[in-house]
């Protein structure tokens, strides 16, 4: 599986000493220089965890480890982060919760609800299925049971938010008449079926047996909304 370079998902510091001159020999470094490098060090750190995290699952990863390929001392990293669940969490902070926000702001559907459904997936796709994303996503579905605080905090800020946002597009179609079970807002997981089934296949059976995930969408839209109707 070819993965997106973690820089292409983590946001980088700015540079250092972006903001005004270098400060003179012997003279304390401003204030903004000194947030910049603290700024540069929790990047480092993050991307680093990033990166234990995926290799090594949550429970195997240690601090040290963390720190030697952040290339800090350990102690920084509690300058920044109290234990590494929180460090965890801001892991989903700065790489899913984005995501998940531009997801559930699209703006009000001028075609169908499907169309909208549609470019909601096919993002979501397009986001996880196949980068670092979708790796974090199976690291909490595989590890989520022995740490339930970070199980919990992932619903909270992920999962209930993405819930919410299908739920208000089944309802909106039950009322347009485009969805003819009114039971499916009872069960919006099952219009996000697909898209999770996708991120565990992808790193499981893939290799085995390729998945077409948009495809796949497509089938499962027909059997809610019905076939499209061709011209």
């Amino acid at each position: 599986m070819t993965r997106k370079p973690t820089k292409a998902i983590l946001p980088s510091a700015p540079p250092a000493g972006a903001k005004g001159p270098a400060p003179a020999r012997g003279e304390e470094a401003p204030a903004s220089n000194r947030a910049t490098r603290a700024a540069e060090r929790r990047a480092a750190i993050v991307e680093a965890a990033m990166d234990e995290f995926i290799a090594r699952g949550f429970a195997a990863t240690r601090l040290d480890d963390i720190a030697k390929r952040a290339g800090v001392a350990k102690g920084t990293i509690y300058l920044h982060f109290k234990d590494k669940e929180s460090m965890f969490e801001e892991l989903v902070r700065i790489v899913i919760v984005p995501v998940v926000a531009r997801l559930t702001t699209l703006p009000p559907p001028a075609g169908s609800v499907r169309d909208l459904i549609e470019a909601f997936a096919g993002n979501f796709l397009k986001e996880v299925i196949g980068t670092r994303r979708g790796d974090l996503v199976r690291l909490i579905v595989a590890e989520g049971p022995r740490f339930p605080s970070v199980a919990d905090f992932y619903y909270r800020e992920v999962v209930s938010r993405g819930i919410a946002a299908m739920r208000a597009l089944i309802e909106l179609g039950i009322a347009r008449g485009e969805i003819r079970e009114k039971n499916l807002a009872h069960y919006p997981q099952i219009l996000v079926a697909p898209a999770m089934i996708a991120v565990i296949w992808q790193s499981l059976f893939a290799r085995h047996a390729p998945l077409d995930a948009r495809e796949m969408l497509r089938v499962h839209l027909d059997l809610i909304f019905g076939e499209r109707r061709t011209t």
